[in-house]
């Protein structure tokens, strides 16, 4: 099947990417979107985190509860997201016809559109195609030898945008996940023919 998205990363960037842009499929621009994630996460910064400072989230949180219950979240309110389990991402090649040819580990190649790369900012990122795009990360400890992707408000090709702390942003909970919800409205934006797109959800 071809995507008109994937997200790569299933961390507080990737997850709250996948929710916004979950509840946008259900608008006239959004119908027959065919949307991914994957899901894998043993990287993930979160693992050992404890949330005691995050609105809306009570203190003593466990950061690997979010982790486990985000996939359930997201299946049981935005099906319309296929999560991508046990795959990871080690290849991202741009077509000529501009669309991405994604490869994971299994040898499994997945076309889209557009790609969301939103793992951790760890010197081992590897993926092939974004070698090019790699520098030092500008608001980490150089000690700590973090990265980025080169970027421009989350963009670094067309269509290809990266969120979270290897789009430049700090290591907290609450700046992933802004970032990864700022990429969704961008790209719902994109869909919405231009037009400033976010989705809330209301009280009746």
């Amino acid at each position: 099947m071809e995507y008109d998205l994937l997200i790569v990363g299933g961390g507080a960037a990737g997850m709250s990417c996948a929710l916004v842009v979950g509840s946008g499929l259900s608008k006239k621009f959004g119908e027959n979107k065919k949307v991914g994630i994957f899901m894998h996460q043993r990287s993930s910064d979160l693992q050992n985190a404890l949330f005691n400072n995050v609105l809306g989230i009570p203190s003593g949180t466990a950061a690997k509860d979010i982790l486990q219950n985000g996939p359930q979240h997201l299946q049981a309110l935005y099906p319309g997201v296929r999560q991508i389990d046990k795959e990871k991402v080690v290849a991202i090649e741009k077509l000529e016809d501009g669309k991405y040819l994604i490869t994971t580990n299994k040898e499994n190649e997945y076309k889209t559109q557009k790609v969301v790369v939103a793992i951790g900012y760890s010197d081992t990122f590897k993926i092939r195609g974004l070698e090019k795009y790699i520098i030092p990360h500008k608001k980490a400890k150089t000690d700590k030898n973090r990265v980025q992707l080169i970027n421009q408000d989350h963009l670094v090709l067309p269509d290809l945008y990266v969120a979270g702390t290897l789009a430049g942003w700090r290591s907290q909970y609450a700046i992933a996940c802004g970032s990864g919800a700022a990429v969704a409205t961008d790209i719902l934006t994109d869909w919405n023919d231009g037009v400033q797109t976010k989705v809330h959800d209301k009280l009746a």
